[in-house]
């Protein structure tokens, strides 16, 4: 396939969505943003598409798709970081729908965009989808039941975002189970809330047992030191929004902050991060305490001027970046 002429990115993919939903009519569009949030919040896992036709995919595109493609990213950054090395050549993107997750694989690795298989039960999803993505990336797009039936063909990358929620506890089982068998490295995303965090932990536990790694977010693949019900493990991705992002969503905001959890695991050697900061650095007067989890568990650290240039490198620290830096030289 030759080079797209726009590379895909968070610009392009909004470019891309302004083009195909100039049309929709704001009120309608209003209509299906309100019935998918409703959906999105709930807790009833479905057995039929949630995007129903044209109109719902495209305001499914303009409400959700620049927010997952940032929180994937995220987590690619992560497991890129554990693996800087490695170049996946085929991608799946399970329950893709309009390929968020696959415009956030394509951009993570421009330079030699892997062959993705983006598959979904929406039919209409798959359409936009494929018209959406038209040049930016190679993709086949095809409909396929996501549940305890689906066999995937070997990857080296699958992912699965947003996913686990609409589906039962066998269903993820059996999802979570086959992509362990079909691929060399898994990214799973969900909503960074307690019962998001509970389907990623009940992952991660599935692909450790079938022999998988943890790349990230987590410095090791034992036990999550977080002691269930008291909190959670989640990160934060900054969306920017387009003025019809805004309007489709009835904020006023120029971005907006993506809570997520993930995990990102594999089949082949990987360098997790000493530690990951798990909470926003709190920023006093002359120190940086930072919230870490790493191979010991949960801890503060607090970084003063008097560490020297590691004081600098605290203050510029963000959420989920891991901790300590990298020290050149």
């Amino acid at each position: 396939m030759n080079a797209p002429a726009t590379p895909p990115s968070a610009e392009s993919l909004r470019a891309a969505l302004a083009g195909l939903l100039a049309g929709l009519p704001p009120s309608r569009a209003a209509k299906a943003v309100e019935r998918l949030i409703a959906n999105y919040r709930g807790t009833t896992p479905t057995d039929a598409p949630v995007l129903r036709d044209r109109s719902d995919v495209a305001a499914y595109a303009a409400y959700r798709m620049p927010a997952t493609f940032e929180a994937v990213r995220g987590a690619l950054d992560a497991l890129r970081d554990a693996a800087p090395e490695w170049v996946p050549g085929t991608h799946t993107d399970v329950g893709g729908g309009t390929g968020a997750a696959s415009w956030a694989v394509a951009e993570a690795w421009a330079e030699e965009p892997p062959r993705t298989t983006v598959l979904d039960w929406a039919e209409p999803a798959l359409a936009l989808g494929r018209e959406l993505a038209d040049g930016a990336f190679d993709a086949e797009w095809r409909r396929e039941r996501i549940g305890t039936a689906l066999k995937l063909a070997d990857a080296d990358l699958v992912t699965v975002s947003y996913v686990l929620k609409e589906l039962t506890e066998a269903d993820r089982t059996a999802l979570v189970t086959e992509t362990a068998r079909a691929a060399r490295a898994v990214v799973i995303v969900e909503p960074g809330t307690p019962d998001g965090y509970e389907r990623i932990i009940a992952a991660r536990t599935l692909l450790i047992d079938a022999g998988f790694t943890v790349a990230a977010p987590c410095p090791h693949s034992g036990a999550c030191p977080i002691a269930p019900g008291t909190d959670w493990c989640h990160f934060s991705a900054r969306v920017s929004r387009s003025s019809l992002h805004r309007q489709v969503k009835g904020g006023s905001l120029p971005y907006e902050d993506e809570k997520y959890s993930y995990v990102a695991a594999t089949r082949f050697p990987v360098t997790p991060t000493v530690s990951r900061v798990t909470r926003r650095p709190q920023i006093r007067k002359g120190l940086v305490q930072l919230d870490l989890c790493g191979p010991d568990g949960l801890a503060r650290e607090t970084v003063t001027k008097r560490h020297g240039p590691l004081y600098k490198q605290a203050r510029d620290a963000e959420w989920g970046d891991s901790w300590p830096p990298e020290q050149d030289g």
